[in-house]
């Protein structure tokens, strides 16, 4: 019994040690990424999504569109970052700028209309910050520029942390 009993508190005691807690600010879930550039079927995600546009009417419709492609093209850039495709990544992360500029206007369009706004309005924070989050972790491990050699043309400077920044900033301000 003794020998339970040691068992059970060096089991119990290993189990605290080693559980470490994570503190994230949002509960908002950033999507799966879905197609990448290069794959077969991104061109037909390109075009799918110039289509939908359209059948997002509406304020609240195109809330959830810009929303929805702000945080696929931010997680599409983390995973191209990831996997050191910095100009791809770098596009990406330009798109969900353009995408994630476009929601306010939406929600104030809203407001303007006298809808009721609270529920969007809690989802747009929360998304905010898991953006932010995402982001921050991004400035991490990526490098501050990088040197674009495209094979027959003049090399480009990429200023992935001036883009990244950017993108904090942008983010920062409508919250």
């Amino acid at each position: 019994m003794k020998k339970f009993f040691r068992f059970a508190a060096f089991f119990l005691i290993f189990f605290f040690i080693t559980m470490s807690r994570v503190y994230a600010e949002s509960n908002y879930v950033l999507p799966y990424p879905s197609s990448m550039p290069g794959g077969m079927s991104y061109n037909f995600h390109l075009l799918y999504e110039s289509v939908s546009k359209y059948w997002y009417f509406g304020n609240f419709g195109q809330f959830n569109y810009n929303l929805k492609l702000a945080d696929k093209y931010l997680v599409e850039a983390k995973t191209l970052f990831e996997y050191k495709q910095y100009l791809l990544g770098y596009k990406a992360l330009k798109k969900s700028d353009q995408y994630f500029i476009n929601i306010l206007p939406n929600l104030a369009r809203a407001r303007r209309n006298g809808k009721n706004m609270l529920h969007k309005r809690v989802i747009f924070k929360e998304s905010t910050r898991k953006h932010i989050e995402t982001l921050e972790k991004m400035e991490v491990d990526t490098p501050d520029t990088f040197n674009w050699q495209p094979e027959k043309a003049s090399p480009t400077i990429l200023d992935i942390k001036g883009a990244i920044e950017y993108s904090i900033n942008v983010r920062k301000k409508d919250l």
